[in-house]
């Protein structure tokens, strides 16, 4: 296929893709009447801040956006260590039941999460959690995608080179620490954005362990606040979509890099 058409295709499906984004974008600074209205508009008439105005001021966007954040960053620096850890072993340890151990963590990965929604959320309610960030973050600190994505990483650091730090006298512990996890940082950022991106827009679990407005998350609040009985505030609905989307593209701008390096590397071997 030649370059020039080649682009051509790349380059349509792209603007395709990034329609929906610019219409949310532009929309976000219309009114619900220009929102409405037939045929519709790309670029607003009269562009209004109202919508922002309200998530700001009376909807206190701060509170749920500081949530949101301590949520997914918990979650992360939990997924980062517990996942790295536990693929550590399973790459480099000896012990009975390793195969059997890694046979479950390939199972779980098929295992919908709708099936444990209900046992989780009697188990955290039985623990006194509801309603508070342990209920948010403890149910997600691992997950077997994290540990598969880090065991297939770990598996192509030579071993020479763990062995070499054992005759030092150094501990598992210490060569996990000093050795695999500087080595680790593209599956690292990859584990990291992917962690993040799934906590950031988590619903259906901050809806159900979320029981009052001062532990709500940005998805929760966007759907509540936005969406009435009766009616729906679009303009309310495209300025949060928008504030939801911010940050989750200015960490795959920076990280970028080192998540096609993680994506690219971590099934070599």
């Amino acid at each position: 296929m030649p370059k020039k058409l080649t682009y051509t295709v790349l380059s349509l499906g792209l603007a395709a893709w990034l329609l929906p984004f610019l219409w949310m974008a532009l929309g976000s600074f219309k009114n619900q009447g220009e929102i409405l209205r037939r045929p519709p508009t790309w670029w607003p008439e009269q562009p209004t801040g109202e919508n922002y105005g309200q998530w700001f001021g009376p909807l206190h966007f701060s509170t749920f956006f500081t949530n949101s954040l301590i949520v997914a960053v918990l979650t992360v620096l939990g997924n980062l260590v517990f996942c790295s850890m536990v693929g550590y072993a399973l790459a480099k340890m000896e012990f009975p039941g390793k195969k059997l151990l890694f046979g479950l963590v390939m199972v779980t990965l098929m295992v919908p999460g709708v099936v444990t929604f209900v046992p989780l959320f009697v188990m955290v309610s039985k623990l006194g959690l509801l309603n508070s960030y342990a209920a948010l973050i403890l149910p997600f600190i691992t997950a077997p995608l994290g540990v598969f994505l880090m065991r297939q990483f770990i598996l192509g650091i030579p071993d020479a080179l763990l062995e070499a730090a054992r005759i030092d006298g150094a501990g598992e512990l210490r060569i996990f620490a000093r050795i695999v996890m500087p080595l680790c940082g593209p599956p690292l950022a990859t584990l990291g954005i992917l962690t993040f991106l799934t906590s950031w827009n988590n619903f259906l679990w901050p809806l159900v362990a979320a029981q009052s407005e001062d532990r709500y998350t940005l998805p929760v609040a966007l759907s509540l606040y936005s969406t009435g009985q009766n009616a729906t505030n679009y303009g309310l609905l495209l300025a949060g979509s928008v504030l939801v989307i911010v940050p989750i593209l200015l960490l795959f701008v920076a990280l970028q890099r080192y998540f096609i390096q993680g994506v690219a590397t971590t099934g070599l071997k």
